[in-house]
């Protein structure tokens, strides 16, 4: 893994992001968090990506608030066109 920050997919829209940076600390040292609201997905930020690696393997596909938890290497952000300007 080249990368720290990990993408946390099917959440249950009630999770914050103290239960988050819980979960993820039991593996690692957690920098940051942001759960995205009502989206069910949120980032966790690890310190080192061998720790976000560890983490990963130890998460993916694990139970969580009754949800399986998807847990990937964060992609960075694509380039979107601005409101009102799409491309056709």
């Amino acid at each position: 893994m080249q990368g720290s920050k990990l993408y946390v997919g099917n959440l249950k829209y009630s999770v914050t992001n103290e239960q988050l940076q819980e979960l993820f600390g039991q593996h690692g040292e957690v920098k940051n968090v942001n759960v995205i609201e009502f989206k069910g997905f949120g980032f966790v930020e690890m310190s080192s990506p061998s720790e976000a690696e560890k983490a990963k393997t130890a998460l993916d596909g694990s139970e969580f608030e009754g949800r399986t938890l998807r847990v990937d290497e964060a992609r960075p952000p694509r380039n979107r066109p601005e409101r009102g300007q799409r491309r056709y």
